[in-house]
């Protein structure tokens, strides 16, 4: 199938595209992109005027909970959420059961991804055995069945010798590891951010030293290894200025934060206990959250990413202490970066690119998608005008435990092209009639 994409706004920093063109797409890559593109015979045509046309959003920090937790999310289910906010690569997360510690684990996910045809899911595998912190997982195996990365998210390697090992071993692949920072003797029992929240609330404190100890320790083991280094979630000020002061000397260090870290603080959290702001890391303070949102302005954050952690009603609407951590986010990430930074002006287009699209398939050391011939046909297309209502029937995940519910955004994706098949249009899913390979 061809298709002529007429008249979008494309934006590529990567090839210094930023204006008004038509993109052609033949089979799986892109064949053209310029102006006034005449359309083959058979192509299918598509108005795109208003519209904004960029490399196919990719999130790199997702939970899929399949295998063993289908109840809140499977392969199929995660995948439409994810088409359905406008991304075309996710990255899932090895906290699975079994976890993905083993090359049929990553196998099994690749497998039903192709079979679901929606979206690419790039694995992320466990850095050791059953993410227990204890024995080396099998990396080599991984890395040849498509691992992308590896991580023990959730948890966090609590020993230093381990992560070392686990550094030095990964290193000899080319692939980075993705660190969960948390030292668990600072954060136990804690549920909300150690300060003026936890006072407030009357809960055990988490405090922002149980995250931050934990990065000065995987930035120092990735001196010592030369091992790639990405420390997820970032929630705090003083962890981006030690990520800072590792990208100033050089280290191959690179981070990443959430939506609910940047637009929500500690102070949302009012006495309702709404458990859909309980987070891990927890929501910290508001100058925390302006600290970050100044840190993916000026380069220092490498990529957003959701966290995207489906639960079940039960697991949510409870008391706040046993209520699980997290939030589903694949659906309200573009519309929460254009309603809150790119539409007032904040933050430019190919900046929204650059750390939605273009940085972590770098990190991921996947294969660069560009607005030009013989690209990969990977394309997400947004309408900027567009409001769109969070509330559970617009959300296509299994779980609905959303922090915005109920809340108006502007900015949505309309379209998306995965390997040249249009997985959405106009916001509606499509039919799937084949596997994606």
């Amino acid at each position: 199938m061809s298709y002529l994409l007429k008249g979008a706004h494309v934006v590529d920093p990567q090839v210094g595209l930023d204006g008004v063109a038509d993109v052609l797409l033949d089979g799986s890559t892109v064949a053209a992109v310029g102006e006034g593109l005449a359309a083959p015979e058979g192509t299918e045509v598509v108005d795109c005027a208003s519209k904004y046309l960029v490399p196919g959003l990719v999130d790199m920090h997702v939970h899929f909970r399949d295998p063993g937790f289908e109840y809140k999310e499977t392969i199929e289910t995660g995948s439409r959420a994810a088409v359905h906010g406008g991304f075309t690569d996710v990255a899932t997360m090895p906290n699975t059961d079994p976890v993905t510690d083993t090359g049929a684990e990553v196998r099994y996910q690749i497998d039903r991804a192709r079979h679901a045809g929606l979206c690419h899911v790039r694995p992320i595998g466990a850095l050791t055995t059953g993410e227990k912190g204890q024995q080396l997982a099998e990396i080599g195996d991984m890395v040849m069945e498509g691992a992308v990365a590896f991580s023990d998210d959730g948890h966090g390697v609590q020993s230093a010798g381990m992560m070392r090992t686990c550094m030095e071993y990964v290193s000899q692949f080319d692939r980075v590891v993705s660190a969960h920072c948390e030292v668990e003797s600072l954060t136990t029992h804690g549920v909300v951010n150690e300060g003026r929240a936890s006072t407030r609330l009357g809960m055990f404190g988490w405090p922002a030293l149980g995250e931050e100890l934990e990065i000065y320790r995987d930035i120092e083991l990735a001196r010592v290894t030369g091992c790639a280094l990405h420390v997820a979630h970032i929630s705090t000020e003083k962890g981006l200025d030690l990520v800072r002061a590792a990208k100033a000397e050089g280290l191959p260090v690179t981070c990443e934060v959430t939506p609910h870290h940047l637009f929500l603080s500690e102070d949302d959290i009012t006495d309702a206990y709404d458990t859909n702001l309980k987070m891990n890391p927890p929501l910290r303070r508001a100058s925390d959250a302006a600290a970050l949102v100044e840190g993916l302005l000026d380069g220092s954050i490498d990529c957003v990413v959701t966290d995207h952690a489906p639960h079940a009603p039960h697991e949510k609407d409870c008391e706040w202490e046993i209520a699980f951590f997290g939030i589903v986010g694949l659906e309200t990430s573009l519309p929460l970066m254009l309603t809150n930074l790119v539409l007032p002006g904040r933050m430019s287009w190919s900046r929204l690119v650059e750390v939605m699209a273009v940085n972590p398939r770098r990190v991921l050391r996947l294969e660069p998608v560009r607005l030009e011939a013989g690209s990969p046909a990977d394309l997400t297309l947004i309408d900027p005008a567009r409001s769109v209502t969070i509330t559970p029937d617009y959300l296509q995940s299994r779980s609905k435990n959303s922090a915005w519910l109920g809340a108006t955004l502007t900015g949505v994706a309309t379209d998306v092209f995965v390997s040249g098949r249009r997985t959405m249009t106009n916001g509606t899913l499509t039919p799937v009639p084949r596997v994606l390979r």
